[in-house]
Parts: C-alpha cells; structure tokens; sequence
C-alpha cells in the first residue's frame, strides 16, 4: 500500500467565533475523485481553502505526497494543488491562451513560447483549441470555467480541487464542464470536488463526504450514501437535492 496523497488530521478552523471545521480527517489516494457535500456555511470551501493554503487553518496536518503543506512555499504548493474557482478568476485583459499560459510563466518559469505552447495543448485538451486567442469576455460561462480548468491542469498538479466549478453558470452550460471534469476523472487525475450535481457525485465519485456543521457526518461511496445512509440528515439532504435535479431536468 502506497502512502495517501492527501492526508487532512484534526483541520480546525474558526472565523472569530464561529468554528467553521471541527476536526476534519480524512483521507485520498492517487485517482481518487472524493466529492464534498453539505448544506450551506457546513465548511466545504473552507476545507478546499485549508487544503492549498488560500486559507490558513488553525490547527490540525496537512500532507501532499508525504509533504507538510505547512512547510512548504506558495509556489511549490501551487505546483502540486491546482485549483478551479466558482467565478472563474480569468484576467479580462488576457486571452484564454495567455491566462492558461501566466502560472507557468510565473511559477514554473517556462520561457513564454515553451508555456504557451503548453497553453495551447490544455485548451485543446478542455475543447477550446479554437478559442485560444479570444479574451473572456468574448466566452461564454461554460467556455470561461473551461478556460479555468485548463489553467489549473497546465500546472501538472497532483491533486486537483473544484470549488462548486458550475453553480455559476446557465444550466445550459454546465454539461459542457461537467463532461471535462468527468473526463479527467477518467483519465486518473485525483479530485476533491465540492458540487451539488447529483449526476457527476453518483458516476464519477469514488467516495462522498457529507459535512455537517464543520464535521464530516458521514463518508462512503455513492451507491452507499445514495441508497442506505447512516444518517437521517445525509439521507433528506441528498434526497432534497436529488429532486431538485430531477426537477431542472425533467
């Protein structure tokens, strides 16, 4: 047995009073996709948040790889933890090619013709070969959160994350980066994943992660959290947001 590539021990965090993550362990091997559930203000982006440092916990491990997240630099954490945003976080003044190509200019320190050659490859890779040249606002959503994606990836990381990567889109679009995200899956990448797209967590997810009230609740895979829960609260939460799907779809 190999090491996990993601190890989380005893994560707290609190914002003044409120104790946001209480305790958080869990665990991720290579080509994992583990999906984040829970109500609103539960703590699931705070975790993502914890896990690549955008926010510093206040107690408790971290490891990448066998690596204290806490030791190392931004940089070297950038290079292992990608992550892909709920608002995308493009810069409108640079196209698709030249945003996915930034990262590995700065933090990698690729000469420009080398990144954007790199660039190019990843937004083939998202299906955006023949957008590489147009500016965000030229994009649709779905487009610019692929656009996101592709940036994340060029970095090579070991360990994606998403936070809710299409509650900001048009339900139109949200297909089109959920395809890119179930490719990726596929193709081995490991994934944390926060989302409420009951389709995605159900074929794509190798485990569920129920957070309730800064704690994990409950954790299995799909086919166990969907149709024999432990807990009455795991079980109405998923069958709220399974009907609400059915809803937007049917």
């Amino acid at each position: 047995m190999s090491d996990p590539l993601l190890s989380v021990r005893d994560l707290r965090k609190s914002f003044g009073e409120e104790e946001v993550l209480r305790g958080i362990d869990f665990e991720m091997d290579r080509q994992d996709v583990q999906v984040l559930m829970g109500p609103s203000g539960s703590g699931k982006s705070t975790l993502l948040r914890c896990v690549n440092r955008l926010s510093e916990p206040d107690d408790g491990t971290i490891t990448v790889d066998g690596e204290d997240t806490a030791a190392m630099d931004d940089d070297d954490l950038r290079r292992e933890v990608g992550m892909v945003f709920q608002t995308f976080n493009l810069f409108a003044h640079l196209t698709a090619r030249k945003n996915v190509s930034l990262g590995l200019r700065r933090v990698r320190g690729f000469a420009k013709s080398e990144a954007e050659d790199r660039a190019g490859e990843e937004l083939e890779r998202v299906g955006l070969a023949d957008q590489a040249d147009s500016y965000p606002a030229e994009l649709s959503g779905g487009q610019q959160q692929r656009v996101g994606i592709a940036r994340a990836l060029a970095m090579d990381p070991k360990l994606l994350l998403f936070d809710e990567p299409t509650s900001a889109l048009d339900p139109e679009l949200i297909g089109e980066v959920l395809a890119v995200m179930r490719e990726l899956a596929d193709g081995g990448m490991t994934m944390l994943v926060v989302t409420h797209e009951m389709g995605f967590a159900r074929e794509a997810a190798t485990d569920l992660l129920f957070l309730d009230e800064g704690r994990i609740l409950e954790r299995g895979p799909p086919t166990q959290l969907f149709e024999s829960p432990e807990h009455e609260r795991t079980a109405t939460f998923l069958r709220r947001l399974t009907d609400l799907e059915a809803g937007q779809h049917g």
